[in-house]
């Protein structure tokens, strides 16, 4: 069964002071029930300004879909990708910007987390060591911050301090290549992740078609890239984000520019990708532009969602548990303008969509047996929300 829904809705561009009026309005508002503080929801934005709020902070109710605000806070100049270790004591954004303290290349900021608000002060900031980062993970022994330079082309291992702050560059290395697209001209890492054994990384290179491998030592702050890559693409394909099967043994590639997933096999003693099948994101009926962004799976290994900027929907798939096919079974309206990003609750039961140009981001219901979306109704104004971080509620 394959469903399309086609609607878009855009809201108008409004001006930041009225965000900032229209959410701390919101912030004077009690939760509505106990059942709203089950989860924190922090949203990155492309606010660009450092002396201006550029994280909001909301609270989810998971019986409704409601987002309560709670706070907003500075985390440095266009914060549009955000991770936080499984601590909650800290956060790490990138800056996507070109000029980072006077010099060519973007940032990386450290944030301490109160366990008692969920808020967020600044520690430290260091370079990037490349232009626009757009793409930020931890090492899965938390001694690392890996990070992926989109203009720059180029990837780097930051180490991480006790205290949560992060240390310069270690280890850096600049891709190399171009390819078909005129979106290709050049090099642009997209994103940078560990496999589960926390072994290697791979970081996915839009601008070449290739998934590059490296041998990661995490403790001595080093990367040692693979003599061969670990994956290429189709060429003009744009790979952008690859997201591992909760088994391991799989991943999954969304490809920007030809608006596909690639399934893969994974071989972790090899440290490289075979391709098992690429399917379209997009419904036969559409003919139009389109570009995608992120791609997830659930908790329980069973669906693949993925984001379309252009036909501006989620495209559901469920995966075949024998072999790691997919099979499209939805496409539903994100209602609203180029989402960039979405996530999933912890527990698989609700998506937020961050949709950029229309400074919105909406809530889905996701059915545990189908894995289908349908809207809650559910939906907040945000300043160029360009990422959505959920985590359980610490402060309760």
């Amino acid at each position: 069964m394959t469903l399309s829904n086609r609607f878009r809705f855009a809201l108008p561009i409004v001006g930041l002071g009225l965000f900032a009026a229209a959410f701390l309005a919101g912030c004077a508002r009690p939760a509505a029930s106990t059942a709203s503080r089950d989860y924190l929801v922090y949203i990155g934005t492309n606010v660009s300004s450092e002396q201006e709020n550029s994280i909001y902070l909301y609270r989810l109710a998971p019986a409704t879909g409601v987002l309560t605000p709670v706070s907003a806070h500075r985390g440095g100049a266009s914060p549009t990708y955000l991770t936080m270790p499984a601590g909650r004591r800290f956060m790490y954004a990138v800056s996507e910007t070109q000029t980072f303290r006077g010099a060519k290349g973007g940032g990386v900021s450290a944030l301490a987390v109160d366990p008692r608000t969920g808020g967020l002060t600044l520690l430290n900031q260091q370079p990037s060591a490349g232009a626009s980062p757009c793409y930020i993970s931890l090492d899965r022994s938390e001694k690392a911050a890996l990070v992926a330079n989109y203009v720059g082309g180029n990837v780097a291992l930051l180490p991480l301090s006790s205290n949560g702050q992060l240390a310069a560059p270690t280890a850096t290395d600049q891709h190399q290549g171009s390819g078909p697209h005129k979106n290709q001209n050049g090099p642009h890492a997209h994103c940078i992740l560990t496999d589960p054994a926390n072994t290697y990384a791979y970081a996915v290179d839009l601008g070449t078609d290739q998934v590059v491998g490296y041998r990661l030592n995490a403790a001595q702050g080093q990367l040692a890239r693979l003599p061969e890559p670990a994956f290429v693409a189709k060429p003009g394909a744009g790979p952008r984000h690859l997201i591992f099967h909760p088994n391991g043994k799989r991943a999954y590639l969304i490809n920007e520019l030809n608006s596909t997933v690639t399934a893969l096999a994974y071989d972790a003693a090899a440290g490289k990708f075979q391709e098992l099948q690429t399917v379209s994101t997009l419904p036969k009926s559409f003919s139009g532009q389109n570009s995608c962004a992120d791609i997830h799976v659930s908790p329980d290994g069973l669906f693949l969602y993925a984001s379309n900027r252009g036909h501006n929907s989620i495209a559901v798939f469920a995966i075949d548990t024998s072999n790691g096919t997919l099979a499209p079974i939805q496409h539903v309206s994100t209602q609203g303008n180029t989402p960039r990003n979405f996530s999933l609750t912890p527990s698989g039961r609700l998506l937020l969509v961050a949709n950029q140009n229309s400074n919105n981001v909406v809530t889905f219901r996701v059915d545990p047996q189908n894995g289908l979306l349908a809207p809650t109704g559910q939906t907040v104004e945000v300043p160029s929300p360009m990422f959505v971080q959920v985590v359980e509620d610490f402060t309760r």
